[in-house]
């Protein structure tokens, strides 16, 4: 009987470290905002919409989308059939992992970002790769 509530408290366990870590991938996101809209150079180039990015309707919209995935996920992660949450957190785990990369990348060389910006995304793409490990990680049948 200890085990099966073992196994019980283990899937669990991987259930709130996903989900966790999704709320956690999105909190490094919006304190790298945070610091970037108290940096007065990146903050009046912003104002001004001439930073090397130009900021539309159609970009927010973009990364509105992919900024309320994490928040989505943390949810789904705890929600969903066993199955389902595992396949998910592995799919968008991909995905977004690479987004993050993409991103991180961008800024890392082409936009040559400030240190405080390298940083956070740096963190956020270790949450997201940490998804996917735990999702990889996770046993394929629930007790």
């Amino acid at each position: 009987m200890n085990s099966d509530r073992e196994s019980v408290g283990n899937l669990l366990h991987v259930r709130i470290i996903l989900a966790v870590l999704w709320i956690a991938g999105m909190l490094s996101s919006l304190n790298g905002d945070t610091y970037r809209l108290h940096d007065s150079v990146e903050l009046q180039s912003y104002l001004a919409n001439a930073s090397s990015i130009k900021i539309t309707p159609g970009l927010l919209l973009v990364m509105s989308i992919v900024f309320v995935v994490p928040i989505f996920m943390s949810v789904l992660t705890l929600m969903l059939k066993h199955s389902l949450s595992r396949l998910a957190n592995r799919i968008v785990g991909i995905l977004y992992a690479l987004i993050i990369l993409g991103f991180w990348v961008l800024g890392l060389v082409v936009l040559r970002s400030p240190g405080y910006q390298i940083v956070w995304a740096t963190g956020q793409l270790v949450f997201a790769l940490l998804v996917v490990w735990y999702a990889w990680k996770w046993p394929k049948q629930e007790a």
